[in-house]
């Protein structure tokens, strides 16, 4: 399955979740190229859309191999890939000082994209979580855990294409999955997309604001 980009992906993922509209969701976007997916979600079940504040915690050397993944809150939660910090050798030094590099990048974001925005409370509510891909699923695990915490009546992973055998990982933290193509080989999430560019924090910014908290969202 190939997606012309995001936005296509979103509104294929939204049929599939057409269900969860009577039950008032909540959809969660892991930025930011969970974003616009999400948005089109968001808009076609009438949901609320925030955001899940979560980064990779990369080998120090080889940033895009995840050692882990830092999500923020009162009390960060920390995922370690014991068998990539035990096979790279990294130290215990090394790995808290990217946890907290990638916490501080996390702040950023949420004082850029959030501003003074009050989360959407999701305790006793569908909570949609939703990006544009997963590959390696250590941040994916790592948002789903601090999810959890928050206590949603039901916690539903939706994305458009991952590898069978990381959503079989996955499966196990969450009540519902759905993921339309888990194509192998995998390779990268960008290989099944036509337009896969990266976004800019003005267009987080911008799709955000179509969504007031609170509010229904607003038209295109």
């Amino acid at each position: 399955m190939m997606f012309a980009d995001r936005i296509d992906a979103g509104r294929r993922l939204a049929t599939a979740l057409a269900a969860y509209r009577p039950l008032h969701p909540v959809v969660l976007a892991l930025p930011r190229g969970g974003v616009p997916v999400a948005a089109e979600i968001a808009h076609a079940l009438a949901a609320p859309l925030d955001l899940l504040m979560v980064r990779k915690i990369g080998l120090p050397w080889q940033p895009e191999l995840a050692i882990g993944a830092v999500v923020d809150g009162a009390e960060p939660l920390v995922v370690r890939n014991e068998a990539v910090i035990r096979g790279s050798g990294v130290g215990e030094e090394a790995f808290q000082r990217v946890c907290r590099d990638e916490l501080a990048e996390i702040e950023r974001r949420r004082a850029r994209y959030l501003g003074g925005r009050q989360p959407v409370p999701v305790a006793g509510r569908v909570a949609i979580v939703i990006d544009d891909g997963i590959a390696t699923g250590a941040t994916m695990k790592a948002a789903l855990r601090a999810l959890r915490r928050r206590r949603p009546a039901e916690l539903v992973l939706a994305v458009p294409v991952a590898p069978a055998d990381v959503l079989e990982e996955l499966r196990v933290e969450v009540d519902t999955l759905v993921c339309l193509a888990t194509p192998e080989p995998f390779g990268a999430i960008g290989h099944f997309y036509r337009d896969f560019a990266q976004l800019s924090d003005a267009e987080v910014i911008a799709t955000l604001a179509r969504f007031p908290a609170g509010a229904p969202p607003k038209a295109h």
